[in-house]
């Protein structure tokens, strides 16, 4: 009687996984993750908001790195709907694989890109990390919806940390 219990808990819960389900579960529990949140800081020329990037990891001091996400007026758009220029929905993403960018790729995304899918439905595609050349200096500051890093010395580091700690998960809060 007693496996029979334990068997249906382990199919339910398995059911009830999501999408990714699978990914998760063969992760280590104590796996590195980064985290988007507001702050309530701007950059000083264009008025973007300043979200912070943390790079979490258990049994080492977090590391922050400025970036933006969206447009400076665009903040309150709707966040799942395609084409706002609104910042990234909040919940949980895939972390995808660091990506080397070449002359082919728009200037305005940088060296590298690291593509992010959400856990969950919303409009929104085609997500990432990139670095925001333009961050602060003219009117292509901001982004069309992804974490744009302020600085590239940052972009270089992330992408790299991402690589070395195999970073699967970006959880970004409201």
């Amino acid at each position: 009687m007693r496996s029979r219990f334990c068997s249906l808990a382990l199919l339910l819960a398995a059911t009830a996984a999501p999408a990714f389900g699978q990914e998760i579960a063969t992760q280590p529990l104590d796996a590195s993750r980064l985290v988007l949140s507001r702050t309530d800081r701007r950059l000083a020329i264009t008025g973007d908001p300043i979200w912070n990037l943390e790079l979490q990891t258990p049994g080492s001091d977090s590391l922050d790195f400025e970036t933006v996400t969206g447009r400076a007026h665009r903040q309150n758009a709707d966040r799942h709907r395609a084409g706002t220029r609104a910042p990234l929905p909040p919940g949980t993403y895939s972390v995808g694989p660091v990506e080397a960018l070449g002359p082919q790729d728009p200037a305005e995304l940088g060296p590298v890109w690291i593509g992010l899918e959400p856990r969950f439905p919303t409009g929104r595609g085609h997500l990432g990390i990139h670095l925001d050349p333009s961050a602060n200096r003219n009117a292509n500051s901001g982004t069309l919806g992804c974490v744009g890093l302020i600085h590239s010395d940052d972009m270089l580091m992330l992408a790299s940390l991402i690589e070395q700690r195999k970073v699967r998960k970006l959880v970004v809060m409201e």
